[in-house]
This record gives structure tokens, C-alpha cells and sequence, in this order.
């Protein structure tokens, strides 16, 4: 009988242990401040989608890696190089018209090949690195290209705890509203209430502020002319003149004679003196010669 049990139990036990050892389903995780990540999502792809960029088996590169688990208000500068700066502006409006964006500000001045254009635009903060590369991808010379992002989540944290903790005085105030009995602890109660009210907007108004920085980016787009490069033109009325080039020679003819003449003249002037100068020591040389002595006469 001990041995039967044994060959029953047998079975329930091994069903047991491979139930045990089967993975359990991972729980979700709630996601950062001021926005949750949705279920099911590893750490990978939630880096990539913070920033809108095309996933890596797509072979375009993510041009930004911040931390989607962080409040971040990123804004990027980009200076470029066009042949056509109003060309290029428009271009770029159009890129952040198709991701969900607004334009800021947009001035464009000169004429002809002149042409300048400063566009400011805001994407979705999740758009933020597909913008970037599209704006980077235009028909132009990339000059300049550089991205900022500001960590706000310890503001953003401590904003809502101040939210919550005068909503829960306003609640309390509330409470004591409904028990005043005279007619002076409704009007202090009131002025509370009014006081803790106004405290409250404040402080959703920069919530809203914050997050509306966070949830959008900035990019501030920069287009310059490229500098066209000055090739030699004839003017006119300049065709090739026998007779200017006859005189031309004429006169660098006399130039080149006034040079020789005045050298000569310079030869003749200073060159007299080392003649003086020898005849001198001749004439001194033979002054000082003894005379020859003469023969006797027979």
C-alpha cells in the first residue's frame, strides 16, 4: 500500500515543481513623473520613442539619447548654409507642420542671393529627434548643430507635492466652512479658502507651464546664404588697343632711359673722384723719386 501511494503521489509531485519553475509574467512598471510609460514596453524602445526617433533596424541612427523616465525641456540650435535660405525655411515648416508642431517666429530678409531666414518651431517632445534629423537632411551645408536639454523633474516633483499639500488645506478649510456657525468664522474661514485658492492656480499654472516646456521641444533654424565664389569678368570696353600698347611701351621705354641717365650721371659725378684721387698719388709719387746720378767726363 506504501508503495502505491508513493507511485500516485509521484505524478502530482513533478506537476507541482514545473508549475513552480514556469516564469511568472513580469508586472508592469509605472512610469516617470509627469507621464507613464505604457505597459509592456521594455527600458529599450521607451529611449527611443522619448525622443521620436526611427528604431536602429531601420538604419537611421537616433540622433538623442535622453532619458524618458526624466522631465527634460530640450531645444536645439542648428546653423546652416543654402543656396536658397527662403527655400529651406519653407521646407522646414513644412517638416514640423507633418510632425505636429507650430512655428514660434520666422523673419526672413534680403533679396537675390542675399536671402536670410531665422525660423523657431516646437515639435513634440516625442518628435523631438525625427525633427532634428529632417532639419538636418535639408538641401544645405550643416554649419553649426548642437542640443541642450534642462532637467526639470525634481521642480516638476516638487510643484505637485506643494499642489497637493494646499489642496489638502483647502479641504480642510472647506471642512470647517460647513461647521462655522457665526457670521465672523465664515468671513475668516472664507478669506483662508480665497488665500489657499490662489495659491493653488499658482501653482497649476507652473505645473502647466512646465509640462507644456517638457511636452514640447524648441528648434531655432538658422539659414545663411552660401558665398559664391568671384570669377574674373571683362569689363567692357576693355579689347585689346594696338596703340595703347604702343604707347604703354613708349613710356616704359623713357622710364627705363631716365634710369640709365641718372646712373650715368651718378657714375660721372662720384666716379671723378677716385680719379682725382690716383692722379694725386701719382703726382706725389714721382715728386719723391731721387734724381739718377750722372756720368764723369773723360
Amino acid at each position: 500500500m506504501r508503495r502505491l501511494a508513493l507511485l500516485l503521489a509521484a505524478p502530482l509531485f513533478l506537476a507541482a515543481c514545473s508549475a513552480a519553475s514556469a516564469p511568472t509574467a513580469a508586472a508592469p512598471r509605472p512610469g516617470g513623473v509627469g507621464g507613464a510609460t505604457a505597459q509592456g514596453i521594455d527600458s529599450a524602445q521607451v529611449g527611443t520613442a522619448a525622443v521620436g526617433a526611427p528604431a536602429p533596424k531601420e538604419g537611421i541612427p537616433n540622433p538623442v539619447a535622453f532619458n524618458a523616465d526624466r522631465n527634460l525641456i530640450l531645444t536645439a540650435n542648428i546653423s546652416m548654409r543654402a543656396k536658397d535660405p527662403w527655400a529651406t525655411s519653407e521646407k522646414a515648416q513644412l517638416i514640423v507642420a507633418s510632425l505636429g508642431g507650430d512655428v514660434l517666429s520666422l523673419s526672413e530678409s534680403g533679396s537675390s542671393e542675399n536671402k536670410t531666414a531665422t525660423l523657431t518651431v516646437r515639435v513634440p517632445s516625442r518628435s523631438f529627434g525625427e525633427a532634428l534629423r529632417q532639419f538636418r537632411s535639408l538641401d544645405g551645408e550643416v554649419v553649426t548643430s548642437n542640443v541642450t536639454g534642462q532637467d526639470v523633474t525634481d521642480q516638476f516633483v516638487d510643484l505637485q507635492a506643494r499642489l497637493a499639500a494646499k489642496q489638502t488645506e483647502e479641504q480642510r478649510y472647506l471642512a470647517l466652512l460647513a461647521r462655522a456657525n457665526t457670521i465672523d468664522e465664515i468671513l475668516k474661514v472664507d478669506a483662508s479658502i480665497t488665500n489657499v485658492r490662489t495659491q493653488v492656480e499658482q501653482l497649476t499654472g507652473q505645473i502647466n507651464s512646465l509640462k507644456s516646456r517638457t511636452d514640447f521641444s524648441t528648434l531655432v533654424l538658422s539659414v545663411t546664404p552660401i558665398p559664391a565664389i568671384a570669377t574674373p569678368v571683362e569689363e567692357p570696353g576693355k579689347a585689346w588697343d594696338p596703340a595703347n600698347t604702343f604707347a604703354r611701351a613708349l613710356a616704359t621705354l623713357g622710364s627705363m632711359l631716365r634710369v640709365f641717365a641718372d646712373f650715368a650721371i651718378w657714375i660721372m659725378v662720384f666716379g671723378a673722384i677716385p680719379l682725382i684721387i690716383l692722379g694725386v698719388g701719382l703726382a706725389a709719387t714721382r715728386t719723391r723719386r731721387p734724381a739718377a746720378p750722372t756720368a764723369p767726363t773723360a
